[in-house]
């Protein structure tokens, strides 16, 4: 007997792992860049949740006006939010912008999941025919782009995994294709993240708070001609024992010159205790914003083998990749009738 879905529905979410599954068993989806969305379609009408059960349809309008148009009575798709470069890649920091601007119309829902479709709740039945039954969906909307499926790879996980890398994306999701969906966080699904490493200046450090001791959060710099740009703050990867060296070594350096040109907004350092740029630190990172800023960084050690005035911004060199034998299978699988 069918029913309408229920008002809200948990999502499955993915446990991080260092290195991607392999096997035919395993899907691969591009990790996107963007907010988790529950789209939830009744009647026509539609209704956009967080992942925490807010109600976002005023924030991406655009987004509920092209889930409305789906040829259903009643659904529930997963999915994610994203706002797209010209290259094709999700941008969090463009997205963030559009959200705050009202420019929902930028937009873009790629739906991945298939939970309920016409009071029939396929959260039970494998994720590849759940993919299947969302593919043959997204195929009758008229969305100009605004709504996408988020096409996988069947196997060759670790292939997938380095192309990704290469094309500075943020990373892969891997699902079991057998898999029913199960809410929570479990191993049926799992996210492999792409991750640079780069030395950096340590200019200033905030104070701690909270039960922290010693130290809140590094200031970090690379060098650009003469000058120190400021390129964000890291506030993890230390330990007890690491902040309190931290401490003792950038005590001696105190100045009241601020290091980096041009000098961070107030709201960004607010507290800080400025230094002399002398040492340098190992930062991991998932990618550069793009004024220049951080993302996820992890402290990672002090480097006493490269001077700091030689610590510049690492950027990949462009070359062309190498033609495949070939090419990924993609996960365009045979569609519900």
């Amino acid at each position: 007997m069918s029913s309408p879905p229920p008002e809200a529905a948990e999502v499955a979410l993915a446990t991080l792992v260092e290195t991607p599954p392999e096997g035919s068993g395993w899907l691969h989806e591009i990790k996107l860049d963007g907010y988790r969305i529950v789209g939830r379609v009744e009647a026509g009408e539609v209704t956009l949740l967080t992942r925490r059960g807010n109600d976002w349809t005023a924030r991406a309008p655009s987004v509920a006006s092209v889930l409305a148009r789906l040829p259903v009575q009643n659904a529930v798709l997963d999915g994610e939010i994203v706002s797209l470069r010209s290259s094709g890649v999700s941008d969090f920091q463009a997205l963030q912008n559009a959200l705050s601007e009202g420019r929902s119309q930028s937009l873009v829902y790629y739906a991945f999941d298939l939970m309920f479709l016409d009071g029939l709740d396929l959260r039970p039945l494998p994720l590849l025919e759940r993919k299947t039954a969302l593919a043959a969906l997204l195929a009758k909307a008229k969305s100009d782009g605004h709504l996408r499926l988020s096409e996988h790879v069947e196997g060759r996980g670790q292939a997938v995994f380095d192309r990704a890398c290469k094309l500075g994306l943020e990373g892969t999701i891997a699902k079991r294709a057998d898999a029913p969906y199960r809410a929570g966080r479990g191993r049926d699904w799992l996210k492999i993240k792409c991750i640079a490493r780069q030395e950096f200046v340590i200019g200033g450090y905030t104070p701690p708070g909270g039960s922290r001791t010693h130290i809140g959060a590094l200031l970090l710099g690379v060098r650009e001609g003469d000058d120190l740009r400021y390129a964000g703050k890291v506030g993890t990867g230390f330990s007890v024992a690491s902040l309190r060296d931290l401490h003792a070594r950038l005590e001696p350096l105190r100045q009241a010159e601020c290091p980096f040109s041009p000098r961070p907004s107030g709201a960004l350092v607010k507290g800080a205790k400025w230094v002399k740029p002398s040492l340098v630190a190992e930062i991991a990172f998932t990618e550069f914003t793009a004024d220049g800023r951080l993302r996820h960084p992890s402290f990672q050690g002090l480097r006493e083998d490269k001077p700091a005035a030689a610590v510049v911004r690492e950027r990949p060199a462009t070359s062309e990749p190498r033609a495949r034998k070939s090419p990924a299978r993609t996960g365009k699988s045979k569609r519900a009738q």
